[in-house]
């Protein structure tokens, strides 16, 4: 069908001979793919975090306890952990501008049936389908940057997308608690609104972002700067599927370890996350606009740390992501010790401490992924940072049921 046939990568074009042609398109193009991606991810967190935002709510109207709640959330990590080496894999042969764009619109449509469903099995069903539509997400954000970018800047421009999901992460509670609040509409029709908004977004990102630089008559990054050469591949160049899962990723020493450590950090970020709604207003005592004000507190510190560990690794390390992950999982101790010991009654103190976690855990969610991409050949980077995430979604199930 069309549609199928539009996954496919996009073909070569004849290549740009003009060196400053080449210079003038490239600088065009990276900041039209760079902020579609920025956007277009941020409406998945969206669709993610949506149900994250109204839990209590949901909990309250359909009597559901709180393992069932953590339930459903494991139930997105686990299909979208599943979902993700598969959608890396699937963006890696893809093109990301319909990758990307189908997957974002179909998560909208999960939103909408969600919001429309009281049992359990239902929600758990849309919730679960949600998960996996949204790992067509990443994948393709991270085939653009990898193309789009070369290392010795990729570490900054990766951490700057990143960034996304903290902008999305500390919009979307309190966009959802001010609908289902303050307006009034309740938490189902207050769904509709990431939903509407991720499939307007799909099609923003069809209309804006491109495939890789050949596509459009550029180039390799690696090569850009180099004298321009008439002769070009007539086709997009791709590894076979066994190349990219059996020696890219799985027999990789190197992913195995960036994959297992992304396990113990999402463990850490979902137990935050997630639970902060119910944390601080049954255990500290703050009110729920406080919880959802802590929760954008925790996205927003994850902003400026996701920042500092892409451009510190770059600046500092070279490239070598190693020593950044490490410094910040010492942070990432002190900041949970703090909010461990904080009193009952100090909101503030709370909030400074889940962003300070925020901070130090956004660190690692950026730069592992971009580690274990690194260590393949370019063409299986979205496969590498799937596998990786996998492995990390496996954590978030794990702190989202059992925390609950």
């Amino acid at each position: 069908s069309k549609w199928l046939k539009s996954l496919q990568p996009a073909p070569y074009i004849k290549p740009i001979l003009d060196p400053n042609e080449v210079k003038t398109q490239y600088r065009y193009w990276r900041i039209r793919i760079m902020y579609s991606l920025f956007l277009g991810y941020t409406i998945f967190y969206f669709t993610r975090k949506s149900f994250t935002a109204v839990a209590p709510f949901i909990a309250e109207d359909l009597t559901l306890t709180k393992g069932q709640i953590g339930l459903l959330g494991s139930i997105l990590y686990i299909t979208y952990g599943i979902s993700k080496f598969l959608s890396g894999v699937m963006a890696d042969r893809s093109n990301p501008r319909y990758f990307m764009a189908y997957g974002l619109m179909l998560t909208g449509v999960l939103n909408i049936f969600f919001g429309m469903s009281s049992s359990l099995w239902l929600l758990a069903i849309f919730w679960g389908l949600n998960g996996w539509f949204q790992a067509w997400g990443w994948p393709s954000c991270c085939k653009s940057l990898t193309y789009w970018f070369n290392r010795q800047e990729r570490g900054l421009w990766y951490s700057i997308a990143s960034t996304s999901h903290n902008v999305g992460g500390a919009l979307i509670p309190v966009i959802m608690v001010y609908c289902a609040l303050e307006l009034g509409w309740g938490w189902r029709y207050a769904m509709l609104v990431p939903a509407f908004t991720s499939i307007v977004m799909g099609f923003v990102l069809i209309n804006r972002m491109r495939d890789v630089p050949k596509s459009l008559g550029l180039p390799e990054i690696e090569n850009r700067n180099q004298e321009p050469c008439a002769a070009n591949e007539a086709k997009h160049s791709r590894l076979p599927a066994k190349e990219i899962i059996l020696n890219q990723v799985l027999n990789n020493k190197f992913v195995w370890i960036f994959a297992l450590s992304y396990f113990f950090v999402y463990v850490v970020r979902t137990a935050v996350n997630d639970w902060t709604m119910f944390y601080l207003p049954e255990v500290k005592g703050a009110s729920e606009q406080m919880a959802a004000i802590a929760v954008s507190g925790f996205e927003i510190g994850g902003l400026f740390g996701m920042v500092v560990a892409g451009w510190g690794s770059d600046y500092f390390f070279k490239g070598n992501r190693i020593p950044t992950v490490v410094l910040s999982a010492l942070g990432m101790i002190i900041a949970v010790f703090g909010l461990w010991n904080t009193p009952y009654g100090h909101a503030g103190l709370d909030i400074f401490f889940i962003s300070l976690i925020g901070f130090f855990v956004y660190g690692p969610q950026v730069i592992v992924g971009l580690a274990a991409a690194e260590f393949v050949d370019k063409r299986a980077a979205s496969a590498a940072n799937g596998f990786s995430g996998t492995l990390g979604y496996f954590g978030a199930a794990s702190g989202c049921y059992l925390v609950g």
